[in-house]
């Protein structure tokens, strides 16, 4: 889930404490409940992660992993603009208003770089699939549209 601040220009980060990713920024999310829908699922894990509800997001798109010790996720992806509450660090996340035009991808995923940006400030929709050994990246592909 991205939150956006269209007038700041700004878009809600995290910092993760614990799990895959630790230390690295990102957006919020996490895994499905049974029974729940990824809107549900992105929703839910902002509120556990943050303590702010998106309001009214919107599917942007999808990125698929496969990593080399055999891990697959599955990634939905959503940008908010409205949402209710203000962000507090938790056990899971610190959160980081960042800007637009200063996303940290030093800190980040590998694969961020490739669709990030592009579907915040334009707003794209997009398909992602990307190979990782660990952290390193080994193929990506996107297709936009």
């Amino acid at each position: 889930m991205f939150i956006l601040d269209e007038v700041k220009r700004e878009v809600l980060l995290i910092r993760k404490k614990r799990g895959l990713g630790a230390g690295k920024i990102n957006g919020p999310g996490g895994k499905i409940d049974p029974g729940e829908t990824s809107l549900q699922c992105a929703i839910r894990e902002t509120q556990e992660e943050l303590g702010v509800t998106a309001l009214d997001p919107v599917h942007h798109g999808e990125l698929w992993f496969q990593f080399v010790d055999g891990l697959r996720m599955h990634v939905d992806v959503y940008v908010a603009t409205a949402h209710e509450g203000e962000p507090v660090e938790t056990d899971e996340a610190v959160p980081l208003w960042t800007p637009l035009h200063a996303l940290p991808f030093d800190e980040m995923w590998a694969d961020d770089i490739h669709w990030l940006e592009r579907m915040l400030v334009e707003r794209e929709k997009f398909l992602g699939r990307f190979v990782f050994d660990d952290d390193k990246m080994l193929t990506h592909e996107v297709k936009w549209g």
